[in-house]
């Protein structure tokens, strides 16, 4: 599919593995992006399909797509919150594609869940696909060690691995309760199989749980045994996949650096996904919406460098005009596959559903859905 200017509109690709967070074709006719009517259409549709709809708007998203959102949140909050409006025929899910499978996981079977760009995908969470979790497990039963491990995924993770957890005796985490699900799981067995984003893992276990740096290894999936020895795997506390964000990692120890030289007495407040040297050096670590709250109370004349995606940086400063907020890194990086969700393709898909045609529907099959509710419903157990 092209654009009127002969442009590809989707630049990552046909014919892409169905199990990745990588896009396919999208079908149909999507209205130009200069539409001027473009808002209004997005009302009309909106206010066409009622309560039938209910949007997700996942904080990383164009202000643009935000203004449409019934709820705005993290994946998990807005998973949660498909889950909470049963009478909804048809959620649209303003994020990527692994959100949108946990909210077709949790939802009913008469709910539909909508994506309105499939190529809207997390690179994180292509980091780690099935076969090579699969690969590894078995790597680590040919090694004797697997009945030790519990694996542990983030949210950001495809459907085929969290019902590899849920199978496996794992459980899935949020950035917020990372630390409880790590106390469980050391509670289950020796080690922690920790996937897809290696920076959450370390930092959760050596920052919060008092575990060193020496407890934990990085398994690369792209080498032998993932290239580790047997005795660094026994050795090891935290098997760590080389998985990480490709926004939070671009910053580094120097962007916190250069952030205090050119703003005195500034707050450094980052996601845990950021590399470890750059949590070291800031003030205050914690998960989107914990960002959001501490913004909210931060006294009036604060600064603050926030080391998160874009688009919530630029909301944020909006939000809280008393106070000075700027983004950690001279470098703007959005969400790039965050933001393939725009404007054009959340009316196509608005229209389309008002006049019954239901496009871009995500469905997780009955197996992978089961097993990955099995490690959902074990997070949802934890204090």
């Amino acid at each position: 599919m092209t654009t009127q200017t002969g442009l590809p509109l989707f630049v990552l690709g046909r014919s892409a593995d169905p199990h990745s967070e990588k896009g396919v074709d999208c079908p149909g006719e999507l209205p130009p992006a200069s539409d001027p009517q473009l808002v209004e259409r997005a009302r009309r549709a909106k206010e066409a399909l009622g309560d039938r709809l209910f949007v997700l708007g996942h904080h990383y998203q164009r202000d643009e797509v935000i203004q449409f959102a019934d709820v705005t949140g993290d994946s998990f909050k807005l998973a949660q919150q498909a889950a909470a409006r049963p009478q909804a025929e048809y959620i649209v899910f303003c994020g990527v594609h692994f959100m949108a499978e946990s909210a077709d996981i949790l939802t009913t079977g008469s709910q539909k869940v909508v994506l309105p760009d499939l190529a809207a995908g997390c690179s994180m969470a292509d980091m780690a696909t099935f076969d090579q979790v699969e690969e590894a497990w078995e790597a680590l039963e040919d090694a004797g060690l697997a009945g030790s491990v519990v694996p542990v995924t983030y949210m950001n993770s495809s459907a085929d691995i969290k019902a590899f957890c849920g199978r496996n005796g794992g459980v899935v985490c949020t950035s917020s309760n990372a630390r409880r699900a790590l106390t469980w799981a050391f509670e289950q067995g020796e080690k922690v199989l920790f996937l897809p984003d290696q920076h959450l893992g370390r930092n959760t276990a050596v920052l919060e749980m008092g575990l060193s740096l020496d407890d934990c290894v990085v398994w690369n999936p792209h080498r032998p045994n993932g290239g580790l020895t047997t005795e660094q795997l026994e050795r090891a506390r935290m098997i760590l996949w080389r998985g990480h964000c490709s926004v939070h990692g671009r910053f580094t120890a120097e962007s916190v650096d250069d952030v205090r030289e050119r703003i005195p007495g500034v707050n450094v407040l980052v996601h845990p996904e950021c590399r470890h040297e750059v949590v070291l050096k800031a003030d205050h670590v914690g998960s989107t919406e914990h960002i959001i709250k501490t913004l909210r109370e931060a006294p009036a004349g604060s600064a603050w460098a926030i080391g998160t995606e874009l688009n919530l940086v630029k909301r944020l400063a909006q939000m809280f005009p008393d106070k000075s907020v700027s983004f950690l890194d001279r470098t703007v990086c959005y969400c790039s596959t965050m933001n393939r969700i725009d404007l054009p393709h959340l009316v196509w898909a608005l229209e389309s559903l008002a006049l019954g045609d239901v496009v871009n529907q995500i469905t997780v099959d009955e197996d992978t859905a089961h097993w990955a509710r099995v490690a959902l419903d074990r997070m949802l157990a934890l204090a």
